[in-house]
């Protein structure tokens, strides 16, 4: 007796996080919607017939909306939502422009705003399903080396958001939860010192994408958590080190 894959929404997915979420997904049998601004021309995902790409800014309503027009119509449902696409502007407070803060909240909240409504209402229709966001450990924990807090204004508020969704949807079967990484070795992390970087974690080392991946299959299949902020920093949100 065969079961229905199971079918999960990436945005942001065409390299780093995004891509590696999305090809675990893939491996482990989901059905992936993957979304980034031109995944179409370029991407680091696996091919498969369970992967449709789904081009444009997600901090367009009119993106979300052909996200999840496109998982429903091409696979029936939408089990699980990964909210992965976000950008980071790190500089000393007095330096952030309003067009910083207006490119931040763009991509990271209005995106988010955008696909998650519109994939909780699928969720609710099904009676169930996993909503999983990327945000990041610095948002609960600062870091005295790495001044962000405008950007933080951003991904603090999806931590908070999540809790609230949490309880929210608790009794309709919706889980709602966040993984929040430490540094990671991404494009965004291009550039920098190798060695600054590991000094950013106790463990001095920099994570992959793949064990952020990880976490949010874990976060996805885990059926009693929600609300939780899972931090994989090396645990710098333990505080000095």
């Amino acid at each position: 007796m065969s079961t229905k894959p199971k079918t999960v929404i990436v945005t942001g997915a065409s390299q780093g996080i995004g891509a590696a979420v999305a090809n675990l997904f893939l491996a482990r049998g989901y059905n992936v919607v993957a979304n980034s601004r031109n995944i179409l021309s370029k991407n680091e995902l696996t091919r498969s017939d369970r992967l449709a790409l789904v081009d444009g800014d997600i901090g367009q309503e009119s993106t979300a909306q052909r996200v999840v027009e496109t998982a429903v119509q091409r696979f029936g449902s939408i089990e699980a939502l990964v909210n992965n696409a976000g950008i980071f502007i790190a500089k000393p407070f007095v330096e952030y422009t309003t067009e910083d803060f207006r490119k931040l909240a763009s991509t990271n909240l209005d995106g988010f705003i955008h696909i998650t409504q519109l994939a909780a209402r699928q969720m609710l229709s099904q009676k169930a399903g996993s909503i999983v966001s990327i945000t990041a450990s610095i948002a609960d924990h600062p870091i005295a080396a790495l001044n962000a807090s405008v950007a933080m204004i951003t991904k603090g508020g999806i931590n908070a958001a999540s809790r609230s969704l949490a309880l929210e949807y608790a009794k309709q079967g919706i889980r709602v939860n966040v993984v929040a990484p430490g540094i990671v070795s991404t494009p965004l992390t291009n550039g920098f010192p190798q060695e600054f970087l590991q000094s950013l974690s106790p463990m001095g080392e920099v994570a992959s994408p793949e064990d952020i991946a990880e976490a949010v299959w874990y976060l996805t299949e885990a059926r009693q958590v929600t609300g939780e902020v899972l931090h994989v920093d090396g645990g710098s949100h333990l505080g000095h080190w």
